[in-house]
């Protein structure tokens, strides 16, 4: 007889991103940051100032899926990714 688990909690990464108004069509870079269990591998991507597109592509190869992605103004948005 085997001894019931605790299900894993899955990991979530909600990251807030900013492009720069002054420069149309400029690229979106993240502002802040927030991990909830584990965002490994991709922990260095995520850091304010780096660019969003790099830390999506670590974090979409490492399992991760966008669950929403919103515009919440013209140049501000978030995006927040979960693993099961």
């Amino acid at each position: 007889m085997s001894l019931p688990t605790i299900p894993r909690q899955p990991d979530l990464v909600l990251i807030t991103w900013q492009r720069n108004p002054l420069i149309p069509n400029s690229k979106r870079r993240i502002v802040a940051v927030r991990v909830i269990g584990s965002a490994s591998p991709c922990r260095s991507f995520l850091v304010r100032g780096a660019l969003l597109s790099k830390a999506l592509r670590c974090l979409k190869n490492n399992g991760f899926h966008i669950v929403v992605a919103q515009n919440t103004t013209a140049v501000t948005g978030f995006v927040l990714l979960k693993r099961n």
